[in-house]
């Protein structure tokens, strides 16, 4: 048995135990080799064992389920012909195998680095949407250089886990056309918008285009170098106002933390675009807050600058919500990550209807609320007038 082999018999030892936690290959034996790395992980599609396999190229990556046997060939090949190094992560130890320019073999062997395999399921469960081992979490600070999450920004991984688990269940609910381009607009440093890319791209194989607007030119040129570095082909990034952006088919519109009155006007670009999906995490509700003076002496509610806070708040979204069902639009809001991570946790969301019952009554309700928190217009009523 070679050193090859004697790696795959580990290999196949920890998947039938369940040691296994991951593999990575790399390495390429010749410069002009595209293919650049390998990274392996274990999943279960409809309870049956499978080897996933991300094939990361200079230009794109691609993701591949084999079955155990076929994918332990499949990573023998590689590592036969194609590359010189692997690790194989299991519970019980880590296996380093490196190969030499000249040839030699050595199989290194030490402590292991998780003390728990990887959560397996592929079906609708808890699962990781963002792997450790994707390089744009290494590029953009959240993981180092070998796919192992950095401390302080766990927060950060959990909430774009919890975003990409209600961006599934939330495309699924709407019909959407073969190619679907999606607008971030506020995308800022682009944490969820490569993650929502490279999640929809590779783990479920949509046909996509995504777009984020931002208006600080240093973060989109980083965002599109790092998208260029990622060969994340189909993404790109754009310096302007939100108000200035033209392009008229937007299938989903996403606005997470646009302050103030760039929410309304994002949502305003989702409405006019027809756009099948609305996802806004609002913020800095300012535009309702500075129309109103004395109204705290009226109710004891608002007394409290705390309390007085979080009631405009809600009334700045339901106001929202409401003018989005007048375009025929069905509407939620919810928390979308716990206060512990972030107090900006609500997310409004409208979700086009094929079919919908006029609500003749819902312009009363807005003005209902409109007198009773003496507020003389709502920014995206001007809008959409």
């Amino acid at each position: 048995m070679n050193e090859v082999q004697e790696l795959m018999h580990e290999l196949a030892r920890s998947l039938s135990d369940h040691t296994f936690v991951k593999m990575t290959v790399s390495n390429p034996v010749s410069k002009q080799e595209s293919l650049q790395t390998l990274y392996v992980r274990y999943i279960e599609i409809k309870q049956v064992g499978n080897l996933s396999i991300t094939y990361r190229y200079k230009t794109n990556d691609q993701v591949k389920n084999h079955t155990i046997e076929a994918g332990i060939r499949e990573i023998e090949k590689c590592l036969t012909h194609t590359f010189r190094n692997a690790v194989l992560f299991t519970t019980e130890k880590d296996f380093s195998f490196l190969r030499s320019k000249k040839g030699k073999i050595t199989v290194q062997k030490s402590k292991p680095t998780f003390s728990a395999s990887q959560h397996v399921s592929h079906d609708r469960q808890k699962v990781k949407r963002a792997s450790g081992d994707q390089a744009y979490l290494m590029h953009l600070g959240i993981t180092d250089a070998n796919g192992i999450l950095i401390p302080k920004m766990a927060d950060k991984y959990r909430q774009i886990n919890k975003y990409l688990e209600i961006i599934e269940d939330l495309i699924e609910s709407v019909k959407l056309p073969e190619e679907v381009h999606i607008v971030d607009m506020g995308s800022g440093k682009g944490y969820l918008t490569f993650a929502l890319y490279d999640y929809l791209v590779h783990d479920k194989g949509l046909n996509v285009r995504v777009t984020g607007i931002e208006l600080r030119e240093e973060l989109v040129t980083y965002c599109n170098d790092i998208a260029s570095t990622c060969g994340f082909s189909k993404l790109s990034f754009i310096c302007k106002p939100i108000q200035k952006y033209t392009e008229k088919q937007i299938d989903i519109l996403i606005a997470l933390h646009a302050c103030d009155t760039a929410t309304d006007d994002a949502i305003y670009k989702g409405i006019v675009s027809d756009a099948k999906l609305i996802v806004c995490a609002p913020c800095c509700h300012k535009q309702i807050r500075q129309q109103v003076k004395g109204i705290e002496q009226e109710s004891p509610l608002l007394k409290f600058g705390i309390f007085k806070e979080r009631q405009f708040e809600m009334v700045t979204d339901t106001i929202r919500a409401l003018i989005l069902e007048q375009h025929s639009y069905h509407t939620k809001v919810f928390e979308f990550i716990s206060n512990e991570h972030t107090r900006k946790n609500v997310m409004l969301v409208g979700a086009k209807a094929e079919n919908i019952i006029e609500d003749r009554t819902l312009q009363s309700k807005i003005e209902g609320i409109k007198k009773e928190f003496h507020i003389d217009f709502h920014y995206l009523e001007k809008l959409v007038k």
